[in-house]
């Protein structure tokens, strides 16, 4: 597959852009490979991508019911951190940070990663106690993170109004090295580089049914017919569950819609990432001026990808008393994706009761900044059959033996 580079880009210029190849293919499933994909995600994609580039494994299909990248991948807020409290958390979500940093050049395609830091605002007392445990915790894991007093948020984020008066901003815990990607292009640039080793990415292909002998999975049933396999990996996000049945097991998750907006394009006004638990909300800007807004998901169980607008009107609410601005502004779109929460707010990425069937699910509302990580911890899984450092406090066994991550505090303001 050519290389991108400005020379690449000029020489195109010169032929009105006629000479690009396409970024994938979209061929039809062959009969059998040795791992099947299901779901064409981030997280799916760059499975695919370590099995081949760190395992040597390309005999390799991703199926994708809708089109690639079309589920949570493409409609969450891309923020980056690895600020986590529990150490196997900080672990897997640091690595996905590291490996962020350096991911355009590795897939030669920019996924614009922006560092541009990541605050999380404490409004109440205990919020400030709260964090300035994980910043210690955080120190023991390798991970850069501080806490800052409100002087210092003042100055990082001027637009931000610290004297509110119900929640006054008490400080923040800030890691520098946070910030956002292009969502869509960590999808397009993960599937190009597996496209280029050989994978097969198939879109508009539904898997029917899970087929099985001895205990063991043998394949998919699909809209474009039968996929044998010698290994198979779920990895559909909100949908987790529904597959799970048809391979015969239960996973103890619920689904929710989490949604989000974006306002008007405005002139630049904030280069930081600002979150707030106590008011529940979050915002950044993006690189056409929209105020990226969300908040935590909806309260009821759901497969809809729109969500309510009670919800979208809560978390303008709080956010407009820490950022009195955006009262002004008008919103330019809406929307929702389907996220699938464990109790103890943590992923699950483990074997399953069907013998070589893995599961790669349970993100909740952070699995875009885990992508990478994700991909590395669950393409050594399947490739092995056994679980890495990264991915074995994440087994299914921790529910049965009450082995509980618990990031409910760390990961319940969505991201």
């Amino acid at each position: 597959m050519r290389r991108y580079s400005v020379f690449a880009l000029a020489r195109e210029g010169v032929r009105h852009h006629t000479g690009w190849d396409r970024a994938w293919a979209s061929p039809l499933p062959k009969s059998r490979y040795d791992v099947v994909i299901v779901g064409a995600g981030g997280h799916g994609l760059a499975t695919a991508y370590y099995l081949g580039r760190t395992h040597g494994i390309r005999n390799v299909a991703v199926i994708e019911k809708g089109w690639l990248g079309g589920g949570n991948t493409g409609r969450n807020t891309t923020i980056i951190r690895s600020n986590y409290l529990q150490d196997p958390s900080a672990a897997i979500y640091e690595k996905a940070r590291s490996l962020y940093e350096d991911l355009s050049q590795e897939l030669n395609y920019n996924v614009m990663f922006s560092p541009r830091g990541v605050m999380m605002l404490a409004q109440t007392l205990h919020e400030v106690r709260g964090y300035k445990r994980t910043a210690e915790a955080n120190a023991l894991q390798g991970v850069e993170t501080e806490f800052i007093p409100p002087g210092r948020v003042k100055e990082l984020c001027p637009i931000i109004h610290i004297d509110g008066p119900r929640y006054p901003v008490l400080g923040a815990l800030w890691q520098p090295r946070g910030g956002t990607a292009r969502h869509d292009a960590v999808a397009w640039g993960y599937a190009r580089a597996c496209a280029d080793m050989g994978m097969d990415i198939i879109e508009q292909c539904e898997v029917k049914g899970v087929t099985s002998a001895n205990g063991v999975v043998t394949g998919v049933e699909t809209t474009k017919g039968t996929i044998a396999c010698g290994k198979l990996a779920l990895v559909v996000a909100g949908h987790s569950s529904v597959l799970a049945e048809m391979a015969g097991f239960r996973l103890p998750i619920e689904s929710m819609p989490l949604q989000a907006l974006v306002s008007e394009p405005i002139k630049p006004c904030m280069d930081v990432v600002v979150m707030a638990n106590t008011v529940h909300g979050y915002m950044s800007q993006s690189d056409k001026g929209e105020m990226v807004i969300g908040g935590g998901t909806d309260g009821y169980n759901a497969y809809t990808q729109r969500g309510s607008f009670h919800h979208i009107e809560e978390t303008v609410r709080a956010l407009v008393e820490t950022f009195p601005m955006i009262s002004r502004l008008k919103m330019l779109r809406q929307w929702g994706g389907i996220v699938d929460m464990t109790g103890d707010r943590s992923p699950i990425l483990s074997r399953t009761p069907l013998g070589n069937c893995f599961v790669n699910c349970g993100w909740g509302t952070g699995g875009f900044k885990a992508i990478p990580g994700s991909g590395w911890a669950m393409a050594e899984l399947v490739a092995t059959g056994q679980p890495g450092p990264l991915a074995a406090p994440f087994g299914l066994d921790r529910f049965r033996e009450g082995r509980f991550i618990d990031e409910s505090v760390a990961a319940g303001v969505a991201h």
